[in-house]
């Protein structure tokens, strides 16, 4: 995205903490995005790197009890959300910002209608009457494909299969048309051919609604049918980011082209799946400089130090001095 171009969200230094053993620790550190309205990011990395702790900061969804936003700036349509009340950021989630969560039965409430948990976005949010919000809610499910939409509209969501309950949660998100989408792994619970109408599905809704999406995933498969840009997030931090095809075409982070080789080749018969050494390290145990160094076997003098994204590029942008030297 051009720095010109306005940006529905931006994120600057993010730094997002967690109490741990009567310490802060940082689950995300330092962590800058820029998101343009009918743009898909896609935000990629191994579990327990920080993906959905971001979109957690972003929604407002990070514990007090236990974690805070320790620094940094996330602008929406250019308004402050780092600090802002309890009571604003209640009116902008659902509406000018929603969020798809990743397992759709433990985001929706057993004892509600599908019908009445989509209207219900309109009433807060909208202020319409019951009978409006109803009629907008069954227009709304018809968008996201519901087969015989009207008929199940009093259903509740035992009587769905997984993929037509995640349809139902992305109806409950897009009911308010909202400016930002953050959609958290919202595949990864259902099969290949459900996965791809999802997918087929959002890119559609995107496109017509102008949104801005964040796609979080760790599915590199699902980067290359959705997104426009991809940052690639390692240990609480963005290690490489760029526009998917010329990324892909030459991944230039060893974390990054590690994860590439870990994905099974259909035209490779004989391949050897490559598996990624080592772990996340812990919030506790970060390593002081590079933190991938411990399981990178590029790794030499000078990735003691810190890294900072350097670019090489075309906006294409790595976290390494060797492969950007």
């Amino acid at each position: 995205m051009a720095e010109t171009e306005p940006a529905v969200l931006d994120i600057a230094e993010l730094r997002t903490e967690f109490r741990i053993g009567g310490a802060w620790r940082a689950a995300v550190d330092g962590l800058s995005l820029r998101l343009a309205r009918g743009e898909t990011l896609a935000l990629v990395g191994e579990s327990g790197c920080g993906k959905s702790i971001t979109a957690l900061s972003i929604m407002g969804l990070v514990p007090h009890t236990v974690g805070r936003i320790a620094g940094g700036s996330i602008r929406l349509d250019g308004a402050e959300l780092v600090g802002l009340a309890e009571s604003r950021l209640e009116k902008l989630r659902g509406d000018r910002m929603a969020m798809i969560f990743q397992e759709p039965m433990t985001s929706l409430n057993p004892v509600m209608t599908i019908g009445d948990q989509v209207a219900e976005a309109l009433r807060l949010h909208r202020g319409l009457s019951k009978a409006e919000a109803a009629r907008r809610a069954l227009s709304v499910l018809e968008e996201v494909k519901i087969p015989s939409a009207a008929a199940r509209f009093h259903d509740y969501p035992h009587q769905f299969s997984g993929g037509m309950r995640q349809r139902v949660v992305i109806a409950i998100a897009l009911a308010c048309e909202p400016a930002l989408l953050l959609a958290d792994e919202p595949t990864t619970a259902l099969d290949v051919t459900i996965q791809a109408q999802v997918l087929g599905l959002l890119a559609d809704l995107k496109a017509r609604h102008g949104m801005a999406m964040l796609f979080i995933t760790h599915n590199l498969g699902v980067v290359a049918q959705i997104a426009d840009r991809v940052a690639v997030m390692y240990a609480g931090q963005v290690v490489e980011q760029g526009r998917v095809e010329p990324l892909f075409a030459d991944p230039r982070h060893p974390y990054t082209r590690a994860l590439f080789a870990a994905i099974p080749r259909m035209d490779l018969p004989d391949q050897a799946l490559t598996a990624i050494q080592g772990r996340v390290p812990p919030l506790d145990a970060m390593p002081a400089g590079c933190r991938f160094a411990p399981r990178c076997p590029a790794a030499r003098a000078g990735c003691e130090a810190p890294q900072v994204l350097r670019d090489v590029g075309a906006g294409h942008e790595v976290r390494c001095h060797v492969a950007a030297g």
